[in-house]
């Protein structure tokens, strides 16, 4: 330690003779300065090595947390689609299902329907069957019945209307191979070509759906 003192004075004898001395009278001061300072050096150095760590822990960590972000919001918006998805077949699968109901209840009576048709079929025939002549007030019995068929004709007809069943007549129509049946084509003077001249069976719709197409005979070219 003498020696380490000695050595220090002599270097710093020729310019700062003050502490020359003051190292002469405390060699031990010295030692405790020199420690201090390396030990504060020291200190700076292990700061500034853990503040970089810190940085670049901080770097890293930062960077994992954004991948992870970017993962999550790719899962989340997978999904957000599945379910979007989802509700719109669940809305397709809930609007087809409505409309089986709603036509089941519209059209679940045409088989009951097509039964009754050749029932008005009958009576129609029945009244145009007779002789218009013979209804006559001499003819009490064939009177009442005509009229009888004629009031169940309407009636029934009134029950077709209120359930949907319309009739079609289509005389002098254009031909609707969706709603008649062409039974035979023939010129006609006086007609157009493609309208109907005969109908030799009335067709019915049910509900706008054609039940039974009229049977009809259509004007050709000549």
């Amino acid at each position: 330690m003498a020696a380490v003192a000695q050595c220090v004075r002599a270097a710093l004898r020729p310019r700062y003779p003050l502490l020359s001395f003051s190292l002469r009278t405390s060699p031990r001061l010295l030692c405790v300065a020199t420690q201090q300072k390396n030990s504060g050096q020291n200190f700076e150095e292990d700061q500034s090595q853990s503040q970089n760590e810190q940085k670049v822990e901080s770097s890293s960590a930062e960077k994992t947390l954004t991948e992870e972000k970017a993962k999550l919001e790719e899962q989340l918006k997978e999904v957000t689609d599945k379910y979007k998805r989802a509700l719109a077949d669940a809305e397709n699968v809930r609007q087809r299902s409505q409309k089986l109901v709603e036509e089941a209840k519209l059209y679940g009576i045409q088989s009951f329907c097509k039964d009754l048709l050749e029932v008005a079929d009958i009576l129609e025939k029945a009244t145009e069957s007779v002789p218009k002549e013979e209804i006559k007030d001499e003819n009490p019995h064939l009177k009442s019945l005509y009229e009888g068929l004629v009031m169940t004709e309407v009636q029934i007809q009134k029950v077709f209307k209120k359930h949907g069943l319309l009739r079609l007549d289509p005389m002098g129509a254009k031909f609707d191979p969706y709603e008649h049946e062409a039974l035979f084509h023939t010129p006609m003077e006086g007609k157009e070509p493609g309208t109907i001249a005969l109908v030799s069976k009335i067709g019915y719709k049910l509900h706008g759906r054609t039940l039974r197409p009229a049977l009809v005979g259509v004007v050709k070219d000549a």
